[in-house]
């Protein structure tokens, strides 16, 4: 059972999730992660981050902060882009990062946003997988590795308050 709390980004098990996701990255791509995050984006009401505990141990996490149209050509205002969407390799496979991403779209409904982005790489497949699977569909690219042809984009609208979501349509 994953129990999820709401916890700042500079949280020590936050921060050893997010040094977890960094090594991946650079197993992966040759690199960290060079997107500029400071840690007070995802401090309420323009953002949240989240750490999913095991057993009382830290094994995933993911927040999101509001983005504006100001911030990129793709963005629009009522935004909310995922970031440091990690799960420990020890603990995948057993629904963590859904329940991560389904807690991430909640909150960002919850605070008035009308739409989920986000940027991963072609060596991620099991979170192009997870975004798919949950409804994302392809946007244009924005911010640090909008020039990238590693990088992917996705969205997702979230409901409106009184309307049920839209229903994502599939291929």
């Amino acid at each position: 059972m994953l129990e999820l709390r709401p916890t700042p980004f500079d949280h020590p098990d936050a921060l050893r999730l997010i040094a977890e996701l960094q090594q991946v990255y650079r197993e992966r791509y040759g690199g960290e992660d060079a997107t500029e995050v400071d840690p007070r984006e995802f401090d309420a009401p323009g953002g949240f981050f989240v750490v999913g505990y095991a057993d009382g141990e830290p094994v995933a996490c993911g927040g999101w902060r509001e983005r504006r149209a100001a911030q990129g050509a793709a963005l629009r205002d009522g935004d909310a882009e995922v970031k440091r969407m990690y799960v420990a390799a020890s603990h995948r496979g057993k629904g963590y990062a859904r329940a991560v991403l389904a807690e991430l779209e909640r909150t960002a409904h919850a605070a008035g946003l009308r739409r989920i982005v986000l940027e991963t790489g072609t060596a991620q497949p099991e979170a192009i997988g997870l975004y798919t699977g949950a409804g994302y569909g392809p946007m244009p690219a924005f911010g640090a590795y909008a020039d990238s042809p590693a990088s992917r984009y996705f969205a997702k609208a979230l409901p409106v308050a009184g309307h049920p979501a839209p229903v994502p349509v599939r291929p």
